[in-house]
């Protein structure tokens, strides 16, 4: 692996002073990229927290100006695209519930042609290759060369294991498609609760993605939103070093891997 693209931070930011706390301290953590920081947070159900909006746009600025860390955060609308450019948020993605719809990855792609924003590309929901596929292609056809593709996982009917089932062969497909296309894995998503992502970074094929984005927040239980999925930053510590800065240890545990599914607390 190269070096990686580690995009960490909170679900969805819940005030100025939580970001900027997090944001000098994740700008410390050796191996992170870039903060995650999701203003726009789309529900399930009407009445839960749905983030702050555009009000928290100048947060994420100030974070980049102060700590010197790119931020990124999801676009669902185009008009959300504009509002992030003239507050020069550099990182951009599309969620799994846009990924579906067509005509919103075009008009979001669109809005972003001639700029050098990185746009993300969640997978979709439902375990539709084609959906990602082409998603993915109508970003490239409008401009935007350098998407990254993210795995988050897949929603399927009484899944045995996770919150949304990773489908590891679906992104060999979608490599195999677009191999100059780096893919991040989202383990947060993908297990929906904290004590599984280790197990699961230890067994997943790590060979085959650029990096991961992954939800931190600095006291889990109390956070607004997929509360049982963030960890806190010095369990992102001990997971960078275990699977991706430290180049002895990550040779080390693919030459000791087992087929035991390690899937319990």
């Amino acid at each position: 692996m190269k070096t990686p693209m580690v995009i960490a931070g909170p679900c969805s930011p819940e005030s100025k002073e939580q970001i900027d706390y997090l944001a000098k301290i994740l700008s410390r953590i050796p191996g992170v990229s870039a903060m995650r920081a999701g203003l726009w947070k789309p529900r399930s159900l009407p009445g839960n927290f749905e983030g702050v909006g555009e009000k928290g746009l100048p947060w994420l600025s100030s974070v980049q100006e102060i700590h010197q860390i790119p931020v990124a955060t999801e676009v669902i609308l185009p008009h959300h695209v504009e509002q992030c450019l003239k507050h020069n948020i550099k990182i951009l993605w599309l969620g799994a519930r846009t990924t579906v719809n067509p005509f919103y990855v075009n008009e979001i792609s669109k809005a972003l042609k001639g700029t050098d924003v990185t746009l993300m590309v969640k997978n979709p929901i439902n375990p539709d290759r084609k959906l990602w596929l082409g998603a993915i292609e109508r970003v490239m056809n409008n401009g935007i060369t350098q998407p990254v593709a993210v795995h988050r996982g897949f929603s399927v009917h009484n899944s045995p294991h996770y919150r949304n089932e990773p489908l590891w062969p679906l992104v060999e497909d979608l490599k195999a498609h677009f191999p100059e296309v780096p893919v991040l894995l989202d383990p947060s998503h993908i297990t929906g609760n904290s004590y599984q992502i280790d197990p699961l970074l230890y067994f997943s094929p790590l060979e085959n993605y650029s990096g991961m984005m992954i939800e931190v927040h600095e006291d889990p239980k109390n956070a607004l939103s997929d509360a049982a999925q963030q960890i806190k930053p010095n369990r992102l510590s001990y997971l960078l070093n275990k699977y991706f800065t430290n180049s002895d240890a990550i040779q080390s545990i693919k030459t000791t891997k087992t087929t035991d599914h390690l899937l319990s607390k």
